[in-house]
């Protein structure tokens, strides 16, 4: 009468040890995409200082480099010195750099790669609830999305005379938007680009 028991219970202790020798189902893909690099950047993505940068020159190792966008926005290529770099597409940036090669290649091919990029965000200050640093929400945000995340205004705000400051290939440009107009406007608001300083006075 021992003998079944003895036999039933062995069984579910193998069935237990197999089970625990069975190898781990992998981990959702998910989990590698959190350390997602900067190759996957939309083409309209405009380069910023401290993006890491990979220019590349067809059967040409000396031109090719490795690069990180100074402060200034500019980045020194052999032969050419200082580049703008900041604020342009990945594609303008090769642009650039192609034609200003032929000076010195026969039909240069070039190709610039963002290898990884700053985090895109803006800047609030002045007269708001929460003034700092804002994410760029998928790429994207608009000043009214801005406003509403800064808190709203303080009572000295002026909603009428409202500055965006934004550094381009041709330097710093200071663009002005106005609230209390937004507000009745049917367009689409101003969206903001990374980098972007709004200032409530």
């Amino acid at each position: 009468m021992k003998i079944p028991t003895l036999t039933a219970f062995s069984f579910f202790f193998l069935l237990s040890t197999v089970s625990a020798q069975t190898p781990p189902q992998a981990r959702p893909a998910a989990d590698a995409a959190v350390h997602a690099t900067a190759a996957d950047v939309s083409a309209d993505y405009r380069l910023t200082p401290g993006d890491k940068i990979r220019i590349e020159v067809y059967r040409d190792a000396q031109l090719s480099q490795s690069l990180q966008i100074r402060p200034d926005g500019k980045v020194t290529l052999p032969l050419l010195g200082d580049i703008p770099a900041a604020g342009r597409t990945a594609l303008e940036l090769r642009d650039d750099v192609s034609n200003s090669l032929k000076d010195y290649i026969t039909n240069p091919v070039v190709t610039v790669m963002v290898v990884e990029a700053t985090p895109q965000v803006v800047y609030v200050m002045g007269e708001v609830q929460k003034p700092g640093t804002l994410e760029l929400i998928n790429g994207r945000l608009s000043i009214m999305q801005a406003l509403a995340m800064a808190g709203g205004f303080t009572d000295f705000a002026n909603r009428k005379d409202i500055r965006i400051q934004r550094k381009g290939a041709k330097g710093m440009e200071v663009l002005k938007f106005n609230y209390k107009q937004a507000l009745n406007d049917s367009k689409e608001p101003l969206q903001l680009l990374p980098g972007d300083t709004v200032i409530v006075k």
